[in-house]
């Protein structure tokens, strides 16, 4: 205002009124000179509807100021926490409240409660490690909110509550270490957040799958650079996906996304996470995350399937065309044999075939926002009892394998422990052999052997005995030669096993001599 009470008066003694105008004039007066809130504070700048307090040394809000004031800028003070007092008059009108570059640690409940038409809130630069809930549930049409370079280590999942027109949040610049899911899912996600920038903190991984679920149109504001992610196929192929999508938070930030291989914790060698694919991520795992984000679509023959068009501008009065493979052209309201395009983007194919697979294109247009933008999906389309047959066959030949390999160590366990003759029952009757044979060489050679000395007898081993019973058949016809088959009669009844001392040498004797065994008389 730029009449004062004093002008006011003094023009009053100058002018002539009647009384009407007088009671008019004084009521006027009145209202500007009883209200103190319609001085400008020695310590602000005021112009028209904007108050600056910049630098003050100021620790609360001024009680003076006039109330129809729509940004007041408090930054570069002492102001230490925010209460429910700390703004001491209501102001209705306010919707840009600056507060940055302050000692502010703590925030109470209820301390916007005075300040319930911002719309834009600026508490960067501050001294605020965790969030609480809930901080801003009076701020119900709050577009925008800074949070920037404080020293933010947690935020509750309800400390947002209650920000349903909130659009942009900035948590650049903090010492976050998880991604803020709870904005996005759950009870108080907040459905119109087009921005949010958590770049430069310490998040080492993001929950992809669950981050797959956001929206296009919200998906495209998330900032994540300069975080040291460790380095990994899943988050290589995401962001590879939001470049080919051009989201602004990856194309303008490209050289701000590092990472750091999980065997050098303290990120002492950086390794660029989009130039190139270093990693050496296969196709499938790419794939996967494509999958997850909508870009691909797997279908069966004669199974309806239904594709969003997942568009980042996708608000009232965009119109949407699809684009086929053999470039037909989609457009709601017109069904194309097996395809029909809903009015907010969907694409249903009611019988696909396999001549249906390829890349499909999305157009989204806004002629009142002048915007467009491309969305590439591609559908494949296969044959599910070709695939159940195949594999099948696959199922029977793996289990073919493994039965045979099964089968195969059992036999040799069973081989090896359960056998009637372990391998020292072998050796015996190799050594039973030898002495056998030596036997019956001794009864064909008319040499006698020598008896060994008493002490050798008792220390031998492995020495066989034959006893042969006496022939009584004619002495005519044996030509002075022994049958020894058994039409011959002979037969040798037992073997006895003694020990064994002499070497081999010394108890086989030649089996074909040909000295005459001539029996006894």
């Amino acid at each position: 205002m730029s009449l004062s009470c004093q002008t006011i008066s003094t023009r009053l003694g100058v002018l002539k009124l009647n009384g009407r105008g007088l009671l008019c004039l004084l009521v006027f007066t009145i209202s500007v000179c009883g209200s103190a809130s319609g001085l400008c504070p020695t310590a602000c700048i005021c112009a028209s509807d904007i108050v600056s307090c910049t630098n003050k040394n100021l620790s609360r809000v001024p009680g003076t100021l006039f109330k129809f004031i729509k940004r007041l800028d408090l930054s570069y003070n002492r102001i230490a926490f925010l209460e429910p007092e700390w703004v001491p008059v209501l102001f209705d009108k306010l919707n840009t409240l600056i507060i940055n570059h302050n000692s502010i640690s703590s925030i109470i409940t209820g301390s916007f409660s005075t300040t319930p038409n911002l719309k834009y809130l600026d508490l960067s630069s501050n001294n605020l490690k965790t969030l609480g809930s809930p901080l801003f549930q009076e701020l119900r049409v709050l577009e925008v909110l800074l949070l920037y370079n404080n020293q933010i280590t947690q935020i509750d999942s309800a400390a947002f509550g209650g920000l349903y027109k909130l659009q942009k949040l900035y948590l650049c610049c903090n010492s976050l270490s998880h991604f803020p899911l709870d904005l996005y899912i759950g009870k108080h996600k907040l459905t119109e957040l087009v921005l949010l920038d958590i770049s430069y903190n310490h998040i080492q991984s993001v929950p992809i799958q669950r981050v797959s679920l956001v929206p296009a149109k919200q998906l495209s504001g998330i900032y994540l650079h300069g975080n040291p992610f460790y380095c990994d196929c899943t988050l290589y192929s995401m962001l590879i996906y939001w470049y080919h999508r051009h989201f602004n938070s990856v194309m303008d930030f490209k050289n701000e996304y590092a990472c750091v291989l999980r065997s050098d914790p303290k990120g002492s060698n950086k390794l660029p996470l989009l130039h190139d694919n270093f990693l050496n991520c296969s196709e499938s795992t790419i794939n996967v995350s494509f999958h997850a984000f909508g870009f691909i679509h797997e279908a069966q023959i004669g199974e309806r399937l239904i594709v969003h068009c997942d568009s980042k501008i996708s608000d009232a009065g965009t119109y949407f065309i699809w684009v086929s493979p053999d470039n037909r052209l989609l457009e709601p309201d017109k069904d194309t044999d097996n395809f029909k395009v809903f009015h907010n983007g969907s694409l249903e194919i009611m019988d696909p075939q396999l001549e249906d697979s390829g890349l499909y294109s999305c157009i989204a247009i806004n002629k009142r926002r002048l915007l467009n933008e491309t969305i590439e999906v591609r559908i494949n389309v296969s044959n599910f009892t070709v695939n159940r047959s195949h594999a099948h066959e696959a199922f029977n030949t793996a289990f073919t394998t493994l039965a045979a390999c099964v089968a195969s160590i059992i036999l040799v366990l069973l081989y090896l422990y359960l056998t009637p003759c372990p391998c020292q029952c072998k050796t015996r009757r190799r050594k039973r052999k030898l002495p056998q044979s030596s036997a019956h060489s001794s009864i064909l050679n008319s040499t006698p052997s020598q008896d060994p000395p008493a002490d050798e007898k008792k220390s031998s081993s492995g020495k066989r005995v034959v006893f042969l019973e006496p022939v009584n058949e004619p002495k005519h016809g044996q030509n002075g030669k022994v049958r020894l088959f058994p039409k011959e009669t002979v037969i040798a009844e037992s073997i006895l096993k003694t020990t064994r001392a002499k070497s081999d040498s010394d108890s086989v004797n030649s089996v074909f001599s040909d000295t005459p065994f001539m029996p006894s008389s």
